[in-house]
This record gives structure tokens, sequence and C-alpha cells, in this order.
């Protein structure tokens, strides 16, 4: 059992989960959602320990249950989850919760899409989405809508609350499949329901939902926020799962790993952290549901402090004997064989310690979005295990193959002189063989950069610069780059090696493509002007600072793809586009489905700057994949502590067998003799990019 949690914020939770729905043509009852509100129950007063007063807990058990029986012999209706009582509960939080309190609201049960009665705001024909109350079979039953839930969230956020709302439903399903049920339904509920809200005015709902979508009729059901975290069951167009845990008590799949995790007793958990093992135990058991995070990923579990958050690959699976896992990275992140990793314990954000170790990992076999690897033993350049491997646990990446090692030239034969490649003291002259002498003993032991031998062709060269600082040039010398590494400093050659590795891998980046792809034709990735219409040349894009700019992805194919895209900046930063708002590792576009995504570009600051070059590259697969972990911060800034990310192209691609699994996905794999079809991993995957030049 977990420690109580010592200097926990003032906690209110609402508890909701809705086995018992009344009769209706839309949701069957469930039989799991009780008993995961009394799991999450029982965690929180053992670990935090509110004031009993401050738990909300409203749950309709099936008529079996001996406490259905028990409430109804109390007449205590205030606790079953009605529509008038799911929105009582949220008001009477909010009115007594004070400023930096912390909120924790949890829901098991049916989710659901019906008609929307905002068209004026959402548009004719679309659909209101929400949580499905048990009295929906009611002829006054209503759905608590996401309009409605926005604005329940923006009460709470507004007085300075933390909130925290995990969401064990989906808004798709609704099929019987083996021992797993699915929480929501496959259809649109069309029942024409009244337009009264017991949340608040009509005025005010339009107003907040505009306010919190800015106006976007395609934001995603609930709005992104930063002012609290979202942890759903699944993407909109997945399915969330119970099941019988262990073959025992059903559980919502998300709420049982999610308590599974915080009762490990692993320190330092961040939302982040938590959602990438509880996604990796989802996975294993249930491929079709992967869990969303929106918000403040950063913040710790059941607290109100911010950690640095750090991209790494994620274990997905690992073995029970603990040689061979499973990574959530493939060709699409540019991952090929002999790329080693060394995975660090589940919570871990801080990778310089390389004594926390687990072990070092070999990558063996690549597909699109994932990987498979060994893990090293000593004598083959592992480590000796540190503890286990966790599902979920972060990997850092170590080295990669020969062929993506680039190569620096230092350059020691500068003369004394007043042309623009000499030097202009004697002094300068005199230190270049110690200067370089230094930075050839820091370049020792990394995975990235190597001195060129002999005449062999250079990706980088490195020479003492007119004012006594390492001079990094690719063809011509790197402006702008402060502070400047003196070669007077003893710590500047080590300074010197980051820069060299951060260029490796946003050159890395870059390259990363999949010409082949039969995907190729399945997105479209476009820049268009303030009018959304096609610009004159765009094949050479010039925009002016500040410039209001469209861009445009649609997919055209006929399944659902995950998308994201990076922005290649002219300071040597990656970084990632949110889409709709959305700080996610990927977005998915439904078919035919189109988004337009403002932006503006701007000329960097500082001295030489009056256009920039800058790329976008737009990634697509078919699978789940995070490209948040080659993400790097300008090159002027402070590197240290950040997870390793990216490497560049593949071309070599190769496929992995496919194995005819059963429903069962413990059972083993039905094996046969008959050809199968073997996908090439590389058709999985695409890049798209776009170039342009930014003037002031």
């Amino acid at each position: 059992m977990s420690e109580p949690v010592t200097s926990a914020p003032n906690l209110y939770a609402l508890l909701i989960g809705i086995d018992n729905y009344k009769p209706n043509p839309w949701y069957k009852s469930l039989q799991g959602c009780v008993r995961d509100i009394n799991l999450v129950d029982d965690f929180l007063r053992q670990t935090l320990q509110p004031a009993p007063k401050q738990i909300y807990k409203l749950v309709s058990p099936n008529p079996d249950n001996a406490v259905l029986l028990d409430l109804r012999a109390t007449q205590e209706q205030d606790v079953l989850p009605t529509y008038a009582n799911i929105v009582n509960a949220f008001k009477e939080i909010t009115d007594k919760a004070e400023p930096k309190d912390l909120v924790y609201i949890h829901y098991s049960g049916h989710g659901g899409r019906t008609t929307t009665i905002f068209s004026e705001i959402k548009g004719e024909g679309q659909n209101d989405e929400g949580i499905v109350p048990m009295d929906i079979g009611e002829q006054q039953g209503q759905y608590l809508r996401d309009v409605e839930l926005a604005t329940l969230l923006k009460r709470l956020t507004d007085k300075g609350v933390v909130v925290t709302i995990i969401l064990d439903s989906c808004h798709s399903g609704g099929a019987t499949r083996g021992d797993c049920d699915i929480r929501g339904s496959n259809d649109i509920d069309t029942t024409s329901r009244s337009q009264d809200s017991l949340v608040a005015s009509r005025d005010e709902l339009i107003s907040n939902w505009k306010a919190l979508t800015d106006g976007n009729k395609q934001s995603s059901w609930l709005p992104e926020s930063r002012d609290y975290v979202l942890l759903a069951a699944c993407r909109p167009t997945e399915y969330a799962y119970e099941y019988a845990v262990n073959g025992k008590d059903r559980h919502g799949a998300l709420t049982y790993w999610m308590i599974d995790t915080l009762k490990s007793g692993i320190s330092g958990l961040t939302y982040k952290s938590l959602h990438d093992r509880v996604g990796a135990k989802i996975q294993s058991k249930f491929p079709s549901q992967l869990p969303m995070l929106l918000g403040e990923s950063d913040r710790a579990v059941f607290g109100s402090d911010r950690v640095s958050t750090q991209y790494a690959v994620i274990v997905l699976q690992v073995d029970a004997n603990q040689t061979r896992l499973k990574l959530a990275a493939g060709l699409a992140q540019g991952l090929s064989s002999g790329t080693r990793f060394a995975v660090y314990p589940l919570g871990t954000t801080d990778f310089t310690d390389k004594q926390k170790q687990v072990a070092i990992v070999e990558v063996t076999e690549v597909e699109a979005s994932s990987s498979s690897a060994k893990v090293l033993a000593e004598q083959d350049g592992g480590i000796a295990m540190k503890g286990q491997i966790e599902q979920g646990a972060p990997a850092v990446i170590l080295s990669v193959p020969v062929d993506l090692v680039r190569r620096v030239r230092l350059f020691g034969d500068k003369k004394l002189g007043e042309a623009e490649n000499d030097l202009p003291t004697q002094a300068l002259v005199d230190q270049q063989a110690v200067a370089l002498l230094a930075l050839r003993q820091a370049l020792a032991g990394n995975g990235w950069v190597v001195e060129v031998q002999d005449d062999d062709e250079a990706h980088y060269q490195v020479a003492v610069g007119k004012s006594g600082e390492y001079e990094i040039c690719i063809g011509m010398p790197l402006a702008n780059l402060t502070p400047l590494l003196l070669t007077s400093d003893p710590e500047a050659p080590k300074e010197v090696v980051k820069r060299l590795i951060h260029l490796a891998k946003y050159q890395s980046v870059q390259e990363l493509d999949n010409l082949t792809s039969e995907l190729s034709d399945a997105v479209e990735f476009e820049l268009l002007n303030q009018n959304k219409q096609p610009l004159p040349n765009p094949n050479n894009i010039t925009l002016q600072q500040g410039e209001l700019v469209y861009l445009r992805l649609k997919n055209t194919s006929v399944q659902p793809l995950n998308v994201a895209v990076l922005d290649l900046e002219p300071t040597w930063e990656v970084s990632q586009i949110p889409i709709q708002g959305l700080d996610a590792p990927f977005f998915q576009l439904v078919p035919n489905q189109s988004i337009d995504i403002r932006l503006r570009f701007t000329v960097p600051e500082g001295k030489g700057y009056t256009q920039a070059k800058e790329m976008l590259k737009l990634f697509a697969t078919r699978g789940p994949a995070d490209f948040r972990w080659l993400k790097l911060p300008s090159l002027d800034q402070e590197i240290e502590r950040k997870a390793s990310r990216g490497t560049r192209s593949i071309s070599n691609s190769f496929g992995k067998l496919l194995e005819a699994v059963g429903e069962d996905t413990d059972a083993a794999p039905q094996l046969t003799r008959a050809a199968v079809y073997e996908p090439d991993p590389s058709a999985e995957w695409v890049t798209k990019q776009i170039q342009m030049t930014v003037k002031q």
C-alpha cells in the first residue's frame, strides 16, 4: 500500500460510476464502473486522506448489487448519478474550493454522441459529445454535453483550482467482445431532447465554448487547456474497454492500470509518465485503445508543481525474461537496427545520471512506428541490470549506426593576417593546437559526432575564431550563437561537442523521408494565404514577418491517419505545432477530414537576421507514433538534461511477419503455411515538407 502523501493540497473529489442505466435503446448496462470508483475512492482515502465530506461519490450499481438496495432503502437519491445530481455536485465543489485546492474528477461509464443543440457554434448536422447520466432513458433525460462540461471546468480553473479529470469512457463502440465490454455506442443518438441546461444560460455556454475553442468548429470534444489535465481512456474513434482483470473482477482498463501505477510506489510521477505506463499496459492487451493526455502533462500527479518534461522513447512491452522489449519508435522516427538506448526507471525526468540506467538495449528490428530491441549483456556493451524494466519506462538514445554518425574536421592551420579566414593576433595562432587537442579529447566516446580521418568528407568544421572562440562551420561559420565558447574556458570543449550533437540531430530530422510510401497520396499538406487560397508560388514561398497564413492538412485516404507537424526553425530548434490546440503526440485525421491551422512566422531576434529559412515537416502514420522526442531547443540554449532525440532517414525497409492472433490476446498465435501478406513498414508512414523564406 502506498504511504500517505505529505504536504498534499486540499483535495475535493467527484467520483461518478454508472453500471446500471435506465432502459434505453442506446446504452446497455456495464459491469465494472462502480468497481472502478470504489478502487479510486479507496486509493484517495488511504493516500491523500481528504476530509470524507470532500469526496462526492455518485454511483449506479446493477440491481443485483447490495449497495443499490441500501441506497434505495435509505432513499439517498442525491448520490445517484443523474444529470441533475452530477451538475449539482460540480457546482457545490466549485463553491467550496479555494485557489490552489486540488479537484479530482473521475468518470467511469458510457460516453455518447448526440445531435448537437448548439448548431450556431458547431454547424448544422454536427454532434455534441459528452458523458451519459444514468437517467438518459427517462423522458426528460439529458446528456452532460461537451459544451456544458467545458463551462463547469472553466468555472473551476477561473478560481485558480488545480483540476484533473479522468474519463474512462468512449464515444464509439457498443459491441461486446468475449469477456470485454466497450463503454460507448456505435450510433449517434438523434432523439429530440431538451435544450435547457442546468449548468448555465445558453448565452454563457456559447460564449465560453467560443472563447475556449477560439471559434474553431472542428475542436476536439473537450477543448484543450493548459489549466487542467485530462486523461481520457481513448481517442475519439477508438474503444474504451472494461474487462475481467486476471480473470477476476471487471474494471475499466484505464482506471485499473492507473491505480496500479499509483500504488506501485514510483516517485516523481508526472501525468506524462503516468500516461506512458498506463498506455503501454493497455496497448499490450487492447491495441485499438490508446489513452489520450491533454493539458498540463508536466504537472506532478496529485500536485500543483510542474516538472521539466524531457521526452524519450517509451517501452511498450517487455518479455518475462527481461531480455527483449518493444519501443514506441520506428522507421518514421528514423530508427534502424543497431541503434542503442539506455532504459531508465519509470518516472525518471533527469537523464544525466547514468547510475540510474536500468539496462542498455540495441534495436534489432524496425517497423513503421515501433521497434524490437534486445537487452545487451556487459560483454556486448551493456551494463549489469539494475532492477526491472517497466512497461512505460523511458529510453534515451545513446548511439546510432555507423552510417548516421556525423564527421567533423578540426582545422588548425589559420594564419596571422587580416583576411576573412585569418586570425588577428599571433597569440590566437599559437593557441590553435592546444584548443583543438582539448576538443579532440572531448569528442571521445559520444555516439553522434567523430573526427574525420585523412581526406574524408566532413559535415562540420571547427576552428579558432577571431575572438578566440570555437567557430563551428557548415560551409560558413554559424552566426548568432551565444554565448561565445572561448578556447580559454576549460569547459568550452564539452559545450562545443553538445552543439555538434545538436546539429547532427537537427539535420537527421531534416533528412527523414519515405519517398516510396504508399501513403504519399493519402494526405494533403499545403500553405494557404489569409483567405485560404493557394499561394502564388508554392515551390518558392516568401512570407513577410507576421503575415497570416493557414496550414492545411487533409486525409484523402479511406482510413484514419495519425499526423504530427514539426517546425524546423532557423535557430536550429525543432518544435511541434499543436493541431487544434492539442499538445499531444499526434492528432488523428479521420478519412476526408481537413484541418486549417492559423500560423504567423517571424524572423529570429539577433544581429544579422534580415530573413530566415524555415521548414514545416509533416509526419503521417497508420499506427500510433510519438514525434515529441525529436524536439530540440534552439542551438544557443542549454540542452543538458534534454532527452536525446532523432536520427536520420532509413532507406532500407524490411517487414516483420504478420501473425494472425486470436480474439483472446493471451492465446498463442494461429500459425498457417498459407502465404501471408507481409506489410512493408516503410509503407506505413510518410513525410511531407514545406520550406519558406521569411523576410522582415
